[in-house]
């Protein structure tokens, strides 16, 4: 059953990860500051200009993230998790779930990429966007070596972390020259910069015990 979504960031073991007006608590991908490309406008976290990746200060291992997010159309973002910054770029690393205007980027033709899914590795089980404009609500539950992805209330997908249809899907994909892709209990929420204008927002996280 999902999580309702408007629950305040201060009650229920939730805490706000972006506060409306400042990028405190966020920094460049391998990088000591905040890229400029990322900007606070009207209480909404923007990618508007180049300047790669950025990720939470913080790293989190079992944890229940929640925002909401809309895209430009024919855009395409995404939502790292679990990221460490050991390899040249995020993806080499860490799993991603696709942020995307499914009717308009070519994402969108395969469920594999299109939004909501594990990206190029667990597709999900509906379109549940809303359309280019208007907010979608994310959640990302991770516990131990279980992963799920929501969207809009629906459940989209879930997987395991190690299992045999996991190191099946990665040998597959492009992902399988990266040693030990995702297999990492702990690491940082990120967030991608994919060349388009993207906004975020009411981005929280409550950590699992």
């Amino acid at each position: 059953m999902a999580v309702a979504l408007a629950a305040p960031p201060d009650t229920q073991g939730w805490r706000p990860l972006f506060d409306g007006k400042t990028l405190s608590g966020w920094r460049g991908y391998k990088r000591q500051e905040a890229p400029a490309g990322w900007k606070v406008q009207d209480g909404m976290l923007v990618r508007l200009g180049e300047g790669g990746d950025i990720v939470t200060t913080d790293e989190f291992d079992d944890f229940e993230l929640a925002l909401e997010w809309k895209i430009s159309e024919g855009g395409n973002s995404g939502i790292f998790y679990r990221a460490l910054e050991n390899t040249e770029s995020i993806w080499h690393n860490a799993p991603e779930y696709q942020v995307l205007d499914n009717t308009r980027h070519q994402d969108g033709k395969n469920l594999m990429t299109s939004a909501g899914a594990c990206y190029a590795l667990y597709p999900p089980a509906k379109d549940a966007t809303k359309p280019v404009g208007e907010w979608n609500e994310t959640r990302i539950v991770a516990k131990g070596t279980h992963v799920e992805h929501w969207m809009n209330g629906t459940k989209l997908l879930e997987y395991e972390i190690g299992s045999g249809d996991w190191k099946t899907r990665v040998a597959a994909s492009k992902f399988k020259v990266y040693p030990g892709f995702s297999e990492q209990p702990k690491g940082r929420i990120g967030l991608q910069n994919h060349g388009d204008v993207v906004w975020y927002r009411n981005i929280r996280i409550r950590e699992l015990r």
